[in-house]
């Protein structure tokens, strides 16, 4: 008996095929092989060549050509060998090879072979002919066509996404006309070729409403940019949606909105423009395309690490950054409910509702496995939390379709903020995956925060409090404006202020690094005076509409603010109604004496604001108890506000109270068209934030901006 054969033995249960006992895993270099013959002694043959030859090598028998397409699928061997028999076709095993694996070599053997059998397998299909007679020429073909395979399987595997980037680039490369709608009323009522050929023909387009034609998350945006259109006050703004094709299918679409004319009478133009674009725009999609992950659209690991290393060295546009490690839940559990393929199907569903929740800005791809790694670069840290809170819940709440089942998901989110002086990527990705660790060892589906900035803060209060008090006495703290736009028309010429510090060394730090150093130390009062001092300035030398400044909660409880103020209005000659305290609404909620420095300030003719505004545990109270001039909808709320119905709802009640109490309402941090478009609906009267302007340094000269103390 053959060394090998009796090594593994054989399993008799099948009288069409034999495969040798799995009493444990095959080692790695050990090659599986399908042999086809009538008889066992063929295989016993080939066995004995292959292992006196030094070949690992695991024969499966399959006796009836019936019986080889399962094989093939069982054993996924390395080589098949077909042994040339009487009644032999090997254009059929040929042809059933190419159904299972095309790449996978046939040699045909037989006794003896001479040159026109081996031509005869080479025109059927077959890489060789071989006989059993030459053992050292059998072994030699066999062990070329391994080789030969597995070249050719590593070339498969890098021609194979290459395709499919190539597939995924084509649509770039393209340049059709721009397709076209026309709707009055609500009604579709034209519609030219190009959108024809998109979402189906004119019997199934004209006459429909427009908001059949769009998936219902697109729908609120949609009204808002069609009513603001016809008032003509949309600005050819951009506005994604979901466009539905016959067939149930959904189109991600840019539309732009124009005012047209249709048989005579007004009408809104919906143009899905065409690829026609600038190269710069056109090569950076390109190049975005090839660094994408195929199932989920996202970025490769290799691109990855490199493109957060290159945005953690840019400075902060504003606000606050973290990095964010999202791994879902029990994903093996999915794989076993659905298959392994199917899976991939499930995270790229996963991955498109993570990428709906993202700035364009913002950094994300796939970590590895079913981990994800985003760059998160928010208004402060109560957005950031906002952010991770709603992935983990939407992820809940909206089962995943994969064919017929509906398959449920949960992830864990660990948020690792990024401080000044932490931009080394390596020790931000362990603090986010320690956090999302802790989340997953609690029972997954929750957000965490890595506790590591919190808790050494004050290791480093002594040297902000040096620097805060150096910026106080140098004068290097400095102003800077974000417009507030009016969503009704017209130029209110308003303004948010914001703070910015200069170190010594005359770089700008953003206040989330350092206030909450100012505030364990007591120092906000003193920054509040210099804000509201150079804001006064500010308002009398170029009389804006309305100037709206922060006042932090030390000052609310600061009984000598209200005498400071009032020796300097007399010096800083501005018009008081030029200018608009603002306090969070947990403070307002928290502190009596918000509703008597209001009143006050109110009385000498100041406005009154409530920032971060819409808590639905006492947003409704405080329109009914504070005496105010606007509320400012938490930037929280907005930036989840396009898709989420219950929201929306939400936005909308409290947008009508205040209006009944004469009370303007302000969008805080709207950062994209199809927010501004919803917001518009819901009767929201004015906007702020990064999609109306970036902040812009305020330049006065510096004794102009210099507060007393």
């Amino acid at each position: 008996m053959a060394p090998h054969r009796a090594a593994h033995g054989y399993n008799h249960a099948c009288p069409n095929a034999w495969e040798p006992r799995r009493e444990s895993r095959l080692a790695e270099n050990t090659i599986a092989l399908v042999v086809r013959c009538a008889t066992r002694s063929a295989v016993d043959t080939i066995n004995d060549i292959l292992s006196s030859a030094g070949l690992a090598v695991e024969c499966t028998w399959v006796a009836a050509l019936e019986a080889l397409h399962a094989a093939l699928q069982r054993v996924q061997p390395a080589l098949v060998i077909d042994c040339i028999e009487p009644g032999h076709n090997a254009a059929a095993v040929v042809a059933l090879r190419d159904q299972v694996a095309p790449w996978l070599p046939i040699i045909l053997a037989a006794p003896s072979v001479d040159e026109p059998a081996i031509a005869a397998a080479l025109r059927a299909g077959a890489r060789d002919a071989v006989g059993f007679d030459s053992p050292q020429r059998l072994t030699a073909v066999v062990m070329r066509e391994l080789r030969s395979a597995r070249l050719e399987r590593a070339l498969l595997s890098t021609v194979q996404p290459a395709s499919n980037a190539r597939e995924a680039l084509l649509p770039l490369t393209r340049q059709p006309a721009d397709a076209i709608i026309h709707v009055q009323e609500g009604i579709v009522v034209d519609a030219n070729p190009a959108w024809l050929e998109l979402f189906g023909p004119g019997a199934q387009v004209i006459g429909q409403p427009v908001m059949d034609l769009f998936d219902e998350a697109s729908r609120p945006a949609l009204k808002g940019a069609l009513a603001a259109c016809l008032q003509g006050r949309w600005q050819h703004h951009s506005l994604r949606a979901g466009a539905l094709r016959p067939d149930g299918s959904s189109l991600n679409a840019e539309l732009t909105f124009t005012l047209g004319e249709h048989e005579g009478q007004p009408c809104v133009r919906l143009v899905l423009p065409g690829q026609s674009r600038d190269e710069g725009k056109l090569l950076k999609e390109l190049q975005h395309a090839v660094q994408c992950d195929q199932t989920t659209g996202l970025l490769h690991r290799r691109d990855l690490m490199p493109a957060l290393a290159q945005r953690l060295g840019a400075p902060s546009p504003g606000g606050v950054r973290a990095l964010a490690l999202i791994k879902l839940d029990r994903f093996a559990d999915v794989e076993r409910s659905v298959g392994a393929s199917a899976s991939e199907q499930v995270l790229g569903e996963f991955a498109a509702q993570l990428r709906a929740t993202l700035h364009p800005t913002e950094v994300a791809g796939r970590f590895g496995g079913v981990r994800f790694l985003v760059l998160l670069e928010r208004g402060n840290e109560r957005d950031l939390q906002a952010w991770a809170t709603h992935l983990v819940q939407e992820t809940a709440k909206h089962p995943v379709r994969c064919g017929a089942k509906q398959v449920s998901l949960s992830c864990t989110v660990g948020l690792a903020p990024v401080a000044s002086h932490t931009k080394d990527l390596d020790t931000l990705i362990a603090s986010a995956l320690e956090a999302c660790s802790r989340g997953a060892r609690r029972g997954g589906s929750q957000a965490v925060t890595a506790g590591a900035a919190a808790a050494s803060a004050s290791p480093y209060d002594a040297a902000w409090v040096q620097q805060i008090k150096s910026a106080l006495l140098e004068n290097r703290f400095r102003l800077a404006t974000q417009p507030v736009a009016s969503l009704r028309g017209g130029d209110a010429r308003m303004f948010d202020v914001l703070l910015r510090m200069i170190d010594n060394r005359g770089k700008e730090v953003l206040p989330g690094e350092f206030l909450p150093a100012a505030e364990r130390n007591d120092l906000l009062k003193n920054i509040d005076r210099w804000v509201v001092g150079a804001s006064l300035s500010f308002a009398a030398q170029r009389r804006p509409g309305c100037l709206f400044v922060r006042l932090s909660k030390d000052t609310v409880r600061d009984a000598t603010f209200v005498a400071w103020l009032d020796g300097h209005l007399r010096s800083a000659r501005a018009a008081p109604a030029s200018v608009c305290f603002q306090i969070p609404e947990a403070v307002a909620v928290s502190y009596p004496q918000s509703r008597e420095l209001a009143e006050k300030l109110r009385k000498w003719g100041f406005r009154f604001a409530i920032e971060s505004f819409g808590s639905p545990a006492s947003a409704f109270g405080l329109l009914e108890t504070m005496p105010l001039d606007y509320v400012k909808i938490d930037g929280a709320l907005v930036q989840s506000l396009a898709r989420n119905k219950e929201l929306q709802h939400h936005v909308r009640a409290l947008a009508e109270e205040a209006t009944k109490r004469g009370i303007q309402t302000i969008a805080e941090r709207v950062e994209d068209a199809n927010t501004m478009a919803v917001l518009w609906q819901l009767g929201v009267e004015f906007i702020q934030g990064y999609f109306v302007n970036a902040p812009e340094d305020v330049v006065l000269q510096a004794n102009e901006l210099r507060a007393p103390r």
